[in-house]
């Protein structure tokens, strides 16, 4: 066995050379920007004379928060904290500013949306770097990207070499679910993934907020949903001051925050709080105490539905919302002497199906109404219910995705694919190049049907992962997918990738990201987790 391990490691040597050691600060970009033009001139960033600063010419102010926050991140970012470093002579010309300008300061004070531009002009030169975008939300990206290319000379001071950028995402939708019901994730998990979505360019948290085991969002209108079907009403929940708090803190880097309230199916929860909400199940003509999906032909399901996806429409600031419409097991209906006789009444016969996209549409129609736009999971569209023509479709199933892409897409609907990007499916280091070299237009169909995918979400289901795995069980797998969603589908070698996604891992570490290692080596800084700090 150890022969074999032996064997297996010299062998990725031949085909990953070089060093082990990967450093957090040396110039790499994750993800890898559309045009980069890089020359060998460098320039010294001084630890206590480079500012960040509003450029001359810029719409924004000091009264953008958005602006004003990042400036203050990154530049702690930029200048991390060095001990015996701070006054490191250096013969190279001096980079004084980042002056970052905006043609628009209109989202300084509102939440990012979907089609917004991220697009961003970077050039490095002496004295002053200049940082273009149409908006705040591209000057964010740009950020990023011109923190990542400082790097640390042999000496300790910090450079930057002489570039020019040009970049744009190439999809606008780039996700991350995260799911709370099966493990509560704490606030402090929720924003150390906000802050490593932001390091990756992610602009999307789906926040699978409740499912079967837990309804951990505590509710204005209906307290005993969480006082109930929470874990822990006391400890296991997220207030409206919480979810306020996950918007600012996504807001702040160009995140969106949508919910999904997953029905008819994954509502076992649901019930404990609302009693009447869920179907009874039947053996014969006899209740059997347990309780299926929704109960779809009571008024009373309708008058809850509305009261509560009113609440979430103020209570969540993007456009949309997720509504699932997944895995909906119909045996229970099929068991229920009410719903057959108003399968009967609305001669459905028993194609359950119909019944599940009655009630599908008539939630459809509550959002509506509440001028929210809406997410599904794909059995809606497969099960035949009328979407609007703003319906984003969610791919997720493997098998025959393709085939489901190219049906979706040929009907005229946007869509977006998860189909590969399952990361809680086991943690095996070699999944990220799987995810890599899946490209959501990868279907069969026409150039305007591959403009209707938005792009995709790696999604980690939370039925083993809670706050002691998920970090390293995510990254630096999920960086895989920020890049296959922003770079250029040319951008596909997993070697070149490999070193890049190594580096930027270390760089993660640095910044309080726990990635977890793609394989043998060492990163310069290794990640304390605050010890050493202590």
């Amino acid at each position: 066995m150890r022969t074999v391990q032996l064997t297996v490691f010299w062998c990725f040597l031949v085909w990953m050379p070089g060093a082990l050691g990967w450093s957090a600060m040396n110039g790499v970009l994750w993800p890898q920007p559309q045009k980069v033009i890089r020359s060998a001139e460098a320039f010294t960033l001084p630890r206590s004379g480079f500012r960040i600063e509003h450029g001359p010419g810029s719409a924004a102010g000091a009264n953008c928060s958005v602006l004003q926050n990042a400036f203050r991140r990154y530049y702690l970012l930029i200048l991390p904290r060095r001990v015996g470093v701070n006054h490191v002579k250096s013969s190279r010309k001096s980079l004084l500013r980042l002056l970052v300008s905006v043609k628009t300061a209109k989202h300084c004070a509102e939440y990012p949306n979907l089609g917004d531009s991220e697009a961003y002009h970077l050039v490095v030169q002496q004295e002053n770097a200049t940082l273009t975008a149409d908006n705040v939300w591209g000057a964010l990206r740009g950020l990023e990207t011109f923190s990542q290319l400082v790097s640390e000379a042999n000496d300790g001071s910090l450079i930057v070499n002489k570039t020019i950028i040009d970049d744009f995402p190439r999809f606008s939708h780039r996700g991350l679910l995260l799911d709370t019901s099966r493990h509560f994730l704490p606030l402090y998990i929720l924003f150390q993934n906000l802050d490593a979505m932001s390091y990756n360019k992610f602009n999307v948290l789906h926040w699978h907020i409740v499912d079967d085991p837990s309804f951990p969002y505590q509710s204005v209108m209906f307290p005993e949903l969480s006082n109930k079907g929470a874990y822990n009403p006391a400890t296991h929940i997220y207030t409206q001051m919480d979810v306020a708090a996950v918007n600012e803190y996504a807001r702040l880097r160009g995140i969106r925050v949508v919910p999904e309230f997953d029905t008819p199916g994954h509502v076992q929860s649901w019930n404990k709080g609302q009693p009447g909400l869920l179907t009874k199940c039947y053996a014969g003509t006899k209740p059997t105490g347990s309780y299926g999906p929704v109960n779809p032909v009571l008024n009373s399901t309708y008058n809850f539905m509305k009261r509560f996806f009113t609440e979430i429409s103020h209570v969540f600031h993007d456009h949309y919302i997720h509504l699932g419409g997944d895995e909906v097991d119909f045996s229970c209906w099929r068991s229920n002497p009410v719903i057959k006789d108003f399968m009967a009444k609305m001669k459905f016969g028993t194609v359950y199906r119909k019944l599940e996209s009655f009630y599908i549409k008539r939630i459809l129609d509550i959002v509506t109404a509440n001028k929210k736009g809406y997410l599904v999971w794909q059995e809606v569209f497969d099960n035949n219910v009328t979407l609007g023509p703003d319906a984003l479709i969610h791919v997720w199933k493997i098998h025959q995705y393709q085939s489901e892409l190219s049906n979706i897409t040929a009907a005229g609907f946007s869509t977006l694919v998860s189909a590969h990007w399952y990361i809680n499916h086991d943690d095996n280091w070699k999944n990220w190049t799987e995810y890599y070299l899946s490209d959501p237009q990868n279907f069969t169909g026409s150039e305007a049907q591959k403009k209707l995918v938005v792009g995709g979400e790696a999604c980690i289901w939370g039925e083993y992962v809670d706050a002691t795995n998920i970090m390293h069980r995510l990254w630096p797998r999920a960086s895989a997918v920020a890049e296959r969603l922003w770079s250029d589908g040319s951008v596909n070698n997993t070697t070149k990738a490999y070193p890049r996604l190594a580096s930027h891992r270390c760089r993660m570490l640095m910044r309080g990201i726990p990635a977890q290692p793609l394989f043998v080596g060492f990163c310069e800084q290794e990640y304390t987790g605050g010890w050493a700090k202590r």
